[in-house]
């Protein structure tokens, strides 16, 4: 069977769990009109960019093998994505913000290979080639940026969501399916927004995956760089939209100097950006990734991180002192005096050490959930991972011994001790239990019944984070979105017109059939008189060939068309800017 994406060793690399979203870019699908867009925004961005820009972008399309000219093609960009120690691989727009950060972490750009419609061209909600390849690509050329990013996919992907995330995500993947699809009905726009308005206005406590998105959104996606009296583009949103790239540039948006606060921050991803945030360097972005980690419960743990968990009512982990680390849905857990004394899983759980599955201790084992205590012995001050084998035996903590356990918070533990298990510094993380019984006062937690008890070692939750300590313990290829993008259906008008485009891309390409170049503007100006991407192309070529007739009709169907539609009239502006020298129409 022949892969469905182009080969990278860092591609390769990547976790089954991962490659699941990856889809084929088929490349012919692009039609004439999409190459045509694809080079009118990069144009525009290019003679634009170049001045408000971080200086990372122009060199970083050359370094990235981002085409003026043409959509990029995933063969090559991967081909020279090599060379700088990342990779891309395309994929079916929106992905879930845990599998994308994650891209992220293995060095490899997400791209979803769609493109905007010519109706759109200024911005689309839905991800894009565009987007994506002219915007994140070029940044990363730049190590410092490239770090930020790898670094952030690395932290963000353990960041814990709540079940409001997957609903905002499942209702703005929608809402940008709709409005980039060609003639969605307009009720239907209007209930998708409605909802994701309804989501925004409804989402109470932020949790950690959508302060980090927030902390995404105002630094990779709507970043500026510099000071806010002189700002300078880096953000993918920005410099992927000939639109609000220029916007963002005027008094009417608010610029904020760049810090956690911004995690608080959420936005509007069907809306221009009422204000941005500015970096002084690159740097300074890693430094408040780190500032926000260290809230995070992946390096705080304790009783919060695990209720975070059973909120989410997703895959979780959280790792003890001993470094023995326990992954599943966590459903219960046992407080005493503000410290968690014991936990429960529901369901499949397994347990690792550094992100190793302990063997015997996989989802096969423990199919119906995994509870423990944590904590010390009641009295004693001595943790148990603490004690030397003199201390262990003083206690009974001992192969065969019949023992009576009393922990912190009026957990019990009795039962016949089979075996333990001891991590590298000799520490014990895991003690088998045979006839076991574990009560929290009058509650049984566990009976002698039920089999084999384990019992996890260690004096506090260290961590807890989204996601498996060991990826292999879980079948993780399991995502099916609710929905799918909408394949534009081509009409034998649009098929026309499309041949049209294809014609003058030809004729730019080799210099010859010039004469043809008026039937071609004859026939557009006939039947599709509404078109203008097309006219300003065959103006492109009347200038330079000094085709002067030809050049003197298609200005006169643009001065019609601006007259007519005057919502694109700025665009037929920007485009005679490019090949005309500022002349005015």
């Amino acid at each position: 069977m022949e892969p469905i994406f182009e080969t990278n060793p860092l591609i390769e690399k990547l976790p089954a769990h991962l490659k699941q979203y990856i889809k084929p870019q088929n490349y012919d699908d692009y039609t004439p009109i999409n190459q045509a867009v694809w080079r009118y925004v990069m144009r525009k961005n290019v003679d634009y960019l170049s001045k408000v820009a971080h200086s990372s972008y122009v060199d970083g399309l050359r370094q990235t093998g981002i085409d003026i000219e043409n959509i990029p093609n995933m063969y090559g960009m991967n081909r020279i994505l090599k060379e700088i120690g990342w990779a891309a691989v395309a994929v079916d727009g929106f992905i879930p913000p845990n599998a994308f950060m994650e891209f992220q972490a293995y060095n490899v750009l997400v791209i979803a290979c769609d493109i905007r419609q010519l109706e759109h061209i200024e911005y689309t909600p839905a991800p894009d080639i565009i987007h994506e390849g002219a915007g994140h690509a070029p940044i990363i050329a730049n190590p410092e940026y490239a770090e930020y990013l790898r670094r952030f996919g690395e932290i963000g992907c353990k960041a814990i969501s709540s079940a409001y995330d997957y609903e905002m995500y499942e209702a703005i993947r929608l809402l940008s399916i709709l409005k980039e699809a060609e003639n969605t009905p307009a009720e239907e726009i209007l209930k998708a927004e409605e909802r994701v308005t309804y989501l925004q206005n409804n989402a109470g406590e932020l949790s950690e995956m959508a302060k980090i998105r927030n902390l995404h959104w105002w630094t990779v996606e709507y970043g500026l760089i510099g000071t806010p009296e002189n700002p300078k583009i880096y953000g993918a949103g920005l410099l992927s939209s000939i639109g609000e790239s220029e916007w963002c540039m005027t008094d009417h948006v608010q610029k904020i100097p760049y810090d956690i606060t911004a995690s608080e921050v959420n936005f509007d991803i069907t809306k221009p950006q009422p204000q941005l945030f500015v970096t002084p360097d690159f740097a300074h972005l890693s430094l408040v990734l780190e500032e926000f980690a260290n809230k995070m419960a992946l390096r705080t743990g304790g009783l919060s991180g695990i209720k975070k968990l059973i909120d989410s009512k997703s895959l979780g982990t959280i790792e003890l002192s001993t470094g023995l680390q326990i992954s599943g849905i966590f459903t219960h857990v046992i407080e005493h005096e503000g410290k968690p004394i014991y936990v429960q899983t529901t369901g499949k759980t397994a347990l690792a050490y550094r992100e190793k599955e302990l063997v015997g201790h996989g989802t096969d084992y423990h199919a119906e959930g995994f509870g423990s205590p944590i904590g010390k012995l009641k009295g004693i001050n001595l943790a148990i991972e603490d004690m030397s084998p003199r201390d262990l035996r003083a206690y009974d903590i001992y192969e065969a011994e019949a023992v009576t356990l009393e922990f912190e918070g009026n957990i019990t533990v009795k039962g016949e001790i089979i075996t333990g298990s001891r991590n590298l510094q000799g520490e014990i993380i895991l003690i088998s239990f045979k006839n076991c019984t574990v009560t929290h006062g009058d509650s049984i937690l566990f009976k002698p019944e039920w089999g084999v008890y384990d019992m996890a070692i260690g004096k506090k939750v260290v961590s807890a984070f989204s996601g498996p300590a060991d990826i292999h313990s879980f079948n993780l290829v399991s995502h099916v979105s609710n929905t799918h993008t909408i394949k534009q259906e081509i009409s034998e008008s649009r098929k026309e017109l499309e041949s049209l485009y294809k014609k003058v891309r030809e004729i730019r390409e080799t210099h010859t059939s010039l004469e043809t170049l008026s039937i071609i503007l004859k026939s557009l100006t006939d039947k599709y008189s509404n078109d203008w991407l097309l006219s300003i192309e065959i103006a492109e070529l009347a200038h330079k060939f000094h085709l002067e007739e030809l050049l003197d009709n298609c200005l006169k169907h643009l001065e019609f068309l601006k007259q007519n539609r005057p919502e694109i009239a700025h665009l037929i502006t920007n485009g005679l800017d490019l090949i005309l020298e500022k002349e005015v129409v």
